[in-house]
């Protein structure tokens, strides 16, 4: 079992990745093997709209999103993070989010299971998951949940409160990683 955490934020080892890290770490722990992909090292254009990947389900597009592609189609399962900006998710997470526009016509993420962990300094977080689940459905995506971490400066979010009233940050974020592995061993019928 393979799980791709996408770390959408421009912050290198901001809270977003910290998070993503974490739930990683749970799917290793759980027995999966992870693969994680910081969009800050990468440069990702926007989709241009152009429909060329309505022929054949392939972005024209040449730029560092064909790695993405590549280990999108890898990958059982995905943890998906991004801040919150502007009660919205990041430039860099919808500039992922549209390209992969190029997979729907295929069905190449339908079926992986998918997961969101958002970090936010004070308020948007639930409108976020709210954005990104119909994202996930969208591409037929079985959805495992999410996780929030709350914190404003890079490292806030190892002490700081998660959007459950019972757990963490840090915790929240380890339980989605062990919910998108039990969801893959769920609809593997246990084999992975």
């Amino acid at each position: 079992m393979k799980v791709l955490g996408i770390v959408c934020s421009p912050r290198k080892g901001g809270n977003t990745e910290i998070l993503v890290r974490e739930a990683l770490e749970a799917v290793r722990e759980a027995g999966g093997e992870t693969e994680l992909i910081l969009v800050a090292d990468m440069n990702i254009a926007p989709c241009d709209g152009c429909g060329a990947c309505d022929e054949d389900g392939t972005c024209r597009i040449e730029d560092d999103m064909q790695t993405v592609y590549q280990q999108l189609e890898l990958a059982d399962g995905l943890i998906f993070g991004t801040p919150v900006y502007f009660l919205n998710v990041s430039a860099q997470a919808k500039a992922v989010m549209d390209r992969t526009y190029a997979f729907l016509r295929g069905g190449k993420l339908r079926g992986k299971v998918a997961a969101a962990i958002v970090a936010a300094r004070r308020v948007g977080a639930g409108q976020v998951l709210g954005l990104l689940y119909p994202y996930f459905t969208v591409q037929r995506m079985v959805i495992a949940g999410g996780g929030i971490g709350y914190g404003r400066e890079k490292g806030e979010v190892r002490q700081g409160v998660g959007g459950s009233p019972s757990l963490s940050a840090v915790e929240e974020a380890r339980a989605v990683g062990r919910n998108v592995v039990r969801m893959v061993k769920q609809l593997s019928g246990g084999a992975r």
